[in-house]
């Protein structure tokens, strides 16, 4: 090693993004390939967008993330340019791009990483995985109760069974900041408050302002209120605003789908759900599980969003949060591991000839086969702890040009086998 290049340092990540590797790398793969084949039998199909684009596409008008949250650099000819801190924008500016023309649904899915530059201290990753699928061009209240349902399966698909997908629609907020007469302002000071339910503080910035105390009331509960279907009537009586019971009917009409598909029992009405993402225009929805403080899911429905774009068009996405998932997953000791046996091939010089004959025969057939040319500094034991440390569950020993030594890890059981009677008997010419 030359210690003048080699410094500890190096091999540390910076903060906020980690590898993955070994075991937890394989049960990502897992989850991804699941999630993906239950949205794909929805119809979807694959799209892939930069991992960098134009400050533009994200910026406060957008309804994206926050500037200071971006990480922002600048190209050649000083454009200024962001790692892409939500994948949403980016896919709706596709589909202004590649299906302008378009008025029936279009039904896209994606997997990729984004990234958020969140202060170091908050202990959050600043990238992650992102899966999700967005359906456009359907402005309908069963679209909407379907990607609810699809995040459901998806979840479902990787072993959660106790999971709760909290609904809500900005309509509500939105019918009562109207009601109040909120200026821009006190608007995004007020939804900050409830995003966080911080009940408290939005009860003494509510009391600083000129509005009835119906409407105070009604503000500082919405954080504390959700339950079934039948909270619905309770709350239509109590919302002073055609904006707002609008909101509730369309629930009630995305409740009565899910409950057809046979998966209320997972959804929970949320009227005081917001998020910080203002595009959002219609219901959204968060999924929440044991073992993580963060939604393994979100969602919601941004009709105005595509219209930036040019493209005028209702749409609905939702995205899994695959890193806060395995979080879920492993601290709740779900196993989802799948047999994915691998076999080892030993050899030595002498019979290399036949043991890549072997080999190629083997990974013809579908099997996953490492190769090592024994060494005289290692004895068998060494590549059974080697097997062992890798999920490796035989050893076919290449002993002589004709005979192998197959050794089950599993059991340490081992029996002689003709390479013969592995790869076929060759044909005399």
């Amino acid at each position: 090693m030359n210690n003048n290049f080699y410094h500890p340092e190096l091999l540390q990540t910076p903060e906020g993004v980690r590898d993955i590797y070994g075991k937890e790398c394989a049960m990502k793969n897992i989850i991804k390939d699941n999630i993906s084949r239950v949205i794909r039998s929805y119809g979807f199909d694959n799209i892939e967008t930069p991992s960098f684009e134009y400050f533009d596409i994200f910026n406060k008008e957008r309804g994206s993330a926050l500037p200071n949250e971006m990480f922002k650099f600048f190209d050649r000819d000083n454009n200024t340019l962001v790692l892409r801190p939500d994948i949403t924008p980016s896919v709706a500016r596709c589909v202004a791009k590649y299906y302008e023309n378009e008025t029936m649904p279009v039904r896209l899915c994606y997997c990729g990483n984004s990234y958020v530059n969140n202060y170091s201290h908050q202990g959050k990753l600043k990238e992650t995985t992102q899966l999700g699928a967005e359906l456009i061009n359907d402005e309908t209240s069963d679209a909407d109760a379907e990607m609810i349902v699809m995040t459901i399966e998806s979840l479902l698909s990787c072993g959660l069974t106790e999971f709760q997908i909290d609904v809500g629609h900005v309509g509500i907020f939105n019918g009562l900041v109207k009601e109040a007469g909120l200026n821009p302002v006190q608007i995004k000071e007020l939804r900050d408050l409830l995003i966080s339910k911080n009940v408290f503080a939005a009860s003494q910035y509510l009391s600083e302002l000129s509005i009835s105390e119906n409407l105070m009331k009604l503000f500082v509960e919405l954080p504390q209120s959700f339950g079934s279907k039948e909270y619905l009537a309770l709350a239509r009586a109590f919302l002073p605003n055609e904006e707002a019971t609008k909101a509730l009917d369309r629930l009630d009409n995305i409740y009565s789908v899910i409950e057809t598909y046979g998966y209320s029992q997972y959804v929970n009405i949320d009227p005081g759900l917001l998020s910080s993402y203002t595009y959002y225009t219609g219901v959204i929805f968060r999924a929440y599980t044991f073992g993580t403080g963060e939604p393994v899911a979100t969602g919601g429905r941004y009709d105005s969003l595509l219209s930036q774009f040019g493209h005028d068009g209702a749409a609905i996405g939702f995205v899994i949060c695959i890193d806060q998932l395995m979080l879920a997953i492993k601290r709740q000791n779900i196993d989802i591991s799948k047999p994915d046996p691998r076999i080892l091939v030993l050899y030595g010089s002498a019979d290399r000839m036949v043991a890549l004959k072997l080999v190629t025969k083997l990974r013809s057939d579908g099997m996953r086969i490492c190769i090592i040319r024994k060494s005289s500094s290692k004895g068998i034991n060494d590549y059974k702890e080697y097997c062992m440390r890798n999920n490796i569950g035989l050893i076919i020993d290449v002993e002589d040009s004709e005979r192998t030594n197959i050794i089950n890890i599993a059991d340490n059981t081992q029996a002689e086998v003709l390479i013969e009677e592995i790869c076929g008997k060759e044909e005399e010419e």
